[in-house]
């Protein structure tokens, strides 16, 4: 039986990461309400795995009649010092994050799902990159802001864009600070779905 695979994510970096798999799949833009998820007393590799889990589940009801689905989620967050950073509510907010992490490293989260609708079978993990950022000066920053790059990203940056500028060097998997580890999700798919990539 061929699986009918599901992007339960509206990213356009996360489409991109998956078609370099060879995948094909339809996107399925989950509604999920992920302030129903509190980050209280929970750990960030925990934590960015149940946002994932409610986006696999919300576009579950969508395509629960089709039994060949199999959804695939994720969602990235940046940690600096403890603190997760979200998107920037506004220009000030990715000014006070993006100073917070000059000259220093970071975490970057990525929790990812995988729902098989005919049995209900869910996998999920997280993986966790080490980010450090030059030193970088409060014009740069309002340079960089208005770019106007940091406004949908976790932490105000985006590594594959412009942010990469920022980034002196990263210890991990590159792919997980762009939003999706396609090494982990392919080891996920075969070890625990049986389907291969090649």
């Amino acid at each position: 039986m061929k699986e009918h695979i599901i992007l339960a994510s509206a990213s356009p970096r996360r489409r991109e990461l998956l078609s370099s798999m060879g995948l094909e799949y339809k996107v399925v833009v989950s509604d999920a309400d992920e302030s129903a998820v509190s980050a209280e007393g929970v750990s960030p590799d925990i934590y960015v795995q149940e946002l994932a889990l409610i986006k696999a589940a919300a576009a579950a009801k969508q395509v629960m009649k089709d039994r060949k689905a199999v959804i695939i989620s994720a969602d990235t967050i940046v940690v600096n010092g403890g603190k997760i950073l979200g998107k920037p509510a506004d220009a000030q907010e990715a000014f006070d994050m993006l100073s917070a992490l000059s000259g220093h490293g970071h975490k970057v989260y990525t929790g990812c799902c995988v729902m098989r609708i005919r049995d209900g079978k869910t996998v999920c993990r997280s993986i966790a990159t080490d980010v450090y950022f030059k030193e970088l000066s409060e014009d740069k920053i309002w340079r960089y802001i208005a770019t106007g790059e940091p406004a949908d990203k976790a932490g105000a940056y985006g590594i594959q864009g412009l942010g990469g500028m920022l980034v002196e060097r990263i210890d991990g998997d590159y792919q997980n600070v762009v939003g999706l580890s396609v090494s982990a999700l392919a080891d996920t798919l075969e070890k625990d779905f049986d389907i291969y990539i090649f």
